[in-house]
């Protein structure tokens, strides 16, 4: 129960002082969260309440099945873009079939983590690496941000690239609408000089650095507060875009609409929604428990996912996943437990219930603004830079994720960015590092010829294998060994190094027999050197072993000292090797 539970672990020890923190911690979350579920809502093509709904079900669900201990589940920028990018071609923004076509979206996803969870397949989002992501999260947070620039004109743009975006914008730029402008750049600005400078202003006039960045947390909450005063204030509601009636009340629970045809056209981007969302939140939350010495349970983050997200389909939600942001302003402001997520939820339930009513006359330009703010810390260029330096690569695949999602949306880039992923994986393991080795002088050791200064014997040809043997490079290996064969007619031994084989598969077992065959047919005799036990065990049920040509040598000391004495016992002494080298 514990495994599948872990509140009845953290739970156990629980205690007062933990309550202060998680409360403390709670508030100012709750502050942080009210205007990002709204504008998250938004984003997504959803009424603003449907924000407030999926910030309530999925923290007290996470709770529950959590393990990590300062994850802010909730709407986030990203999976709102997908959500949109998913939904709008299946039905008109605003209606009906638009909203259960997120809501069944978002319990799709949480099915398939929640299957993935049981499952024991947390592996599996590995195959994403960290480069593609961060490509795809750049990418996503310049399409987010190009999105919102028509909100602060007032102008009613859309478009799921960035050229459509921008050629939409630059053709309807002329009837922008000076008023909305008016409000939205200075919050802009507000909300940009609050983020930057507000913290190190208050720090400097004598504020605690706690207390500073609370106050810095709630700017947009200020952004919010004064823009929707002086649009009541000023009767701006007919003039600018504003949010509108948001209905009032905690949310009735729903079953998705369970239409085979619907469920068939958004399976794919459920998926990719859960496996984006998932590697963000499993980041974020091994981030975070690194720095307090904590675990997860990467699985079970699986299944609380899983369950958030159908507890969010359920309360008429859409897709949530843990947010970077938020979960730092948690982490930062003390939060322990879980716990402090529930009493999040609760004070979003109390926000439900009582604050709607006030949101009539927010202007929908605020909520651009707080999210082109938020969405802006996402993009990370330098990380261009960082990863073309160690590998080129990795570089392209980056590259290329971003360049295919502001191209061809969401969906296409990230689909193209786990291709790349997958296919970088197969072709760096299809051509593993083969290095031929000597002796360096004086000692038992074997090191790269083409780096060191090293010994090699007349006639041996010691090949160590940097990767373990299966079908993608089985073939590659054997094509080194007999163009090795070619060059060296004087051939008599070959020593594989398996040191870092840590598997042989069916299909390399036949390639390795199939080579013992050949070098035997040429009058050479091939070894084994440095074997794992498990490969080991592994050869020993097959009759490789009684068919090779020749021996499994424990170490490559072993082999050379059986193949090689007069080289390798000179090579004890260094100025001895000196001098079997030069008469070689």
């Amino acid at each position: 129960m514990q495994r599948y539970f872990p509140i009845l672990d953290w739970g156990r020890t629980y205690r007062r002082a933990t309550l202060g923190n998680d409360l403390l911690a709670a508030l100012i979350v709750t502050i942080m969260l009210i205007p990002q579920s709204l504008a998250y809502a938004l984003l997504a093509g959803l009424p603003a309440q449907v924000g407030l709904y999926a910030s309530i079900a999925p923290l007290l669900l996470y709770t529950v099945f959590g393990t990590a201990r300062a994850l802010a589940v909730g709407p986030v920028a990203v999976a709102s873009l997908m959500t949109a990018a998913a939904v709008a071609p299946l039905a008109a923004e605003g209606s009906a079939a638009y909203l259960g076509a997120a809501v069944a979206l978002a319990f799709l996803s949480g099915l398939l983590l929640l299957a993935m969870g049981l499952l024991r397949l947390g592996f599996m989002a590995n195959f994403i690496s960290h480069p593609v992501i961060s490509g795809f999260i750049t990418a996503s947070g310049l399409l987010i941000a190009a999105g919102q620039i028509p909100q602060l004109a007032g102008l009613s743009v859309r478009g799921e690239t960035l050229p459509d975006l921008v050629i939409a914008i630059t053709e309807k730029l002329p009837q922008a609408s000076l008023i909305t402008l008016l409000i939205g750049l200075p919050v802009l600005a507000f909300l940009f000089w609050t983020r930057s400078r507000l913290k190190g202003t208050l720090m400097r006039l004598g504020q605690s650095a706690k207390l500073a960045g609370v106050m810095t947390r709630a700017a947009p909450v200020v952004a919010v507060a004064a823009t929707t005063l002086a649009s009541w204030g000023f009767g701006l509601s007919g003039r600018v875009p504003v949010v509108g009636e948001i209905p009032g009340g905690l949310p009735v629970p729903v079953l998705p609409p369970f239409d085979l045809a619907l469920w068939k056209q958004i399976l794919v981007p459920a998926a990719l929604i859960s496996l984006v969302g998932y590697v963000e939140t499993i980041s974020v939350a091994q981030t975070l428990a690194a720095k307090r010495r904590q675990r997860i349970d990467p699985d079970q983050e699986l299944v609380a996912l899983g369950v958030a997200n159908i507890g969010s389909a359920v309360s008429g939600g859409f897709p949530v996943t843990g947010g970077f942001a938020r979960s730092v302003v948690n982490f930062d402001a003390g939060a322990e437990t879980p716990a402090a997520g529930a009493f999040t939820a609760i004070g979003m339930a109390l926000a439900t219930l009582f604050l709607t009513p006030l949101l009539f006359h927010l202007p929908k330009a605020t909520l651009a603004a707080t999210i082109i703010v938020a969405v802006l810390s996402l993009v990370d260029f330098g990380a261009l830079r960082r990863t073309l330096a160690y590998s080129r690569s990795d570089f392209a695949a980056m590259l290329a994720t971003i360049l295919v999602t502001l191209v061809a949306g969401v969906e296409a880039g990230i689909s193209a960015g786990v291709a790349l992923s997958i296919g970088l994986h197969l072709w760096r393991s299809s051509r593993p590092h083969v290095a031929v080795v000597g002796q360096v002088p004086g000692t038992e050791h074997f090191r790269n010829v083409a780096r060191h200064n090293v010994v090699t014997a007349p006639g041996i040809l010691s090949i160590r294998i940097d990767e373990s043997l299966y079908f993608p490079n089985a073939r590659f290996l054997e094509d080194r060994l007999l163009e090795a064969l070619a060059e060296q007619p004087g051939l008599r031994h070959v020593v594989l190094i398996c040191a870092a084989v840590n598997v042989i598969d069916s299909s390399a077992l036949e390639t390795l027999e199939d080579m013992n065959a050949r070098l035997k047919d040429g009058g050479v005799s091939l070894h084994l050197s440095e074997v794992k036990g498990p490969v080991m065990d592994k050869l020993a049920r097959s009759p490789f072993l009684h068919e090779l040509t020749g021996q499994v040598f424990l170490t490559q000391y072993d082999a050379m000292i059986a193949l090689a004495p007069e080289v390798t016992q000179t090579c004890h002494d260094a100025a001895r090797c000196e001098t079997a080298r030069a008469a070689r």
